[in-house]
C-alpha cells in the first residue's frame, strides 16, 4: 500500500461563519433569538447578511473545523463539502485553502447559494446565530474524489451532514471507497438530534463502514438506547476498532480493542465559548492517530486541542496549538 498524501479528509457541511457585533435593538427589530441557533431560509439568510454591520468571514461547519485544526498541527488534510458558485462559496474555499487545506469540491452552479451561519454578537458576548444551509446540504455521491479519498489515511465524516439521502449513500459509498483501499474511516455523531432521527441508519453505518467513532456521552447512549454508560460503552467496543467519547469537563474516554483509557480534560483559565470543542477534540485525536502515537498521546494533545477553543470564542486556534501540545 502507498504512503497516504493526507493524513486526513473530512466530509461535511460547507457553510461560511459570518461574526458581527450587534446590539440588543439589532436582534429585536431583526427578531433574532438571543443566545440561540435557528434554522432559517435563503429569503431570510439574504436579508439578515444585507442588514448585519461589517462582519468577519471564515469558512466554517464542524468537520472543516476539524481539516483546519489538523493541518494548524501541521497534518497533512483535505476537504470535501458543497458550496455554490458565488462570492460566499469563493471565500470558503479561499479561507480554507489558506489554513493549509487542499479543497477541490466543485462548486454548485444552479441552486441554492452557499451556506452561512450568521452570527450576531452582542455586547455581553452572547452569540445568537441563524444559520441556512444552502448548497452544503446537496452534497451527494457525485461530489465525492475517489482518488482523494484513497489517498487520505483517514476519512472522517460529519454527521450534521447526514439527513438527506443522497449524503447517507455518498457516506457508505466514501467509506466502502477507503475500506478497498486498505485506509481507515472516521464518523462524530455531531449532535444529539441528529442521533436520533437517523438512528439506524446511523448503526448501520457504524457497524458495517466505521473503524473510528467519535461522540459525546449522551449521543453515545441514545445511538444504543440505554441510560447505562458503561453498557453504551460495551455496545460501541463491539462495533468499532476505536472510540473517542467526550465528557466535557470529565475528560474523555478512549476505547481500543485491546485498551481503555481515561483522558483528563486540559485546564484552562475560563471557558469563554464551548463551540467547536469537539470539532478539534477530533482534530487533536485523528493527527495522533494518523501518526501512529500512543492512545494516551492522542489523547493528550485532543485534550490540549479542545482546550484552547473554549479558552475564546470562535472555533478556530487563536494560538499556535504545536506549541501549546509541546512539538511545535
Amino acid at each position: 500500500m502507498s504512503e497516504p498524501r493526507f493524513n486526513v479528509l473530512g466530509i461535511g457541511n460547507a457553510i461560511v461563519d459570518v461574526i458581527a457585533p450587534v446590539d440588543d435593538a439589532f436582534l429585536m427589530s431583526h427578531r433574532i433569538t438571543k443566545a440561540s441557533m435557528t434554522l432559517i431560509d435563503e429569503e431570510r439568510a439574504q436579508s439578515l447578511y444585507d442588514a448585519l454591520p461589517p462582519a468577519s468571514e471564515t469558512s466554517g461547519g464542524s468537520a472543516a473545523n476539524t481539516i483546519a485544526g489538523i493541518a494548524a498541527l501541521g497534518g497533512s488534510a483535505a476537504y470535501c463539502g458543497k458550496t455554490a458558485k458565488d462570492q460566499l462559496g469563493e471565500t470558503f474555499a479561499h479561507d480554507l485553502r489558506a489554513a493549509g487545506v487542499t479543497y477541490e469540491t466543485a462548486p454548485l452552479v444552479d441552486g441554492p447559494s452557499t451556506a452561512r451561519c450568521l452570527i450576531a454578537v452582542t455586547p455581553d458576548a452572547q452569540r445568537s446565530m441563524s444559520t441556512y444551509l444552502g448548497a452544503s446540504s446537496l452534497f451527494g455521491p457525485d461530489d465525492l474524489d475517489a482518488d482523494m479519498i484513497k489517498d487520505a489515511q483517514i476519512t472522517y465524516m460529519e454527521g450534521y451532514l447526514f439527513d438527506r439521502d443522497s449524503a447517507k449513500s455518498a457516506f457508505v459509498e466514501a467509506a466502502e471507497i477507503a475500506t478497498a483501499a486498505g485506509r481507515q474511516t472516521a464518523l462524530t455523531l455531531s449532535d444529539l438530534f441528529c442521533v436520533d432521527r437517523h438512528r439506524e441508519s446511523f448503526l448501520h453505518l457504524v457497524r458495517g463502514h466505521i473503524d473510528i467513532l467519535f461522540a459525546n456521552e449522551a449521543e453515545l447512549m441514545s445511538l444504543y438506547q440505554t441510560m447505562d454508560f458503561d453498557e453504551a460503552l460495551t455496545q460501541v467496543r463491539k462495533d468499532c476498532t476505536f472510540a473517542a467519547i467526550t465528557r466535557s469537563e470529565k475528560g474523555s474516554i478512549i476505547i481500543s480493542q485491546d485498551d481503555a483509557m481515561t483522558i483528563t480534560a486540559a485546564p484552562v483559565d475560563a471557558v469563554v465559548d464551548t463551540t467547536g470543542a469537539g470539532d478539534l477534540y477530533a482534530a487533536g485525536l485523528l493527527y495522533g492517530l494518523a501518526n501512529d502515537l500512543p492512545l494516551a498521546e492522542c489523547g493528550r494533545i485532543a485534550s490540549v486541542a479542545a482546550a484552547e477553543i473554549i479558552s475564546h470564542y470562535g472555533a478556530r486556534p487563536q494560538q499556535d496549538i504545536r506549541l501549546l501540545a509541546g512539538f511545535g
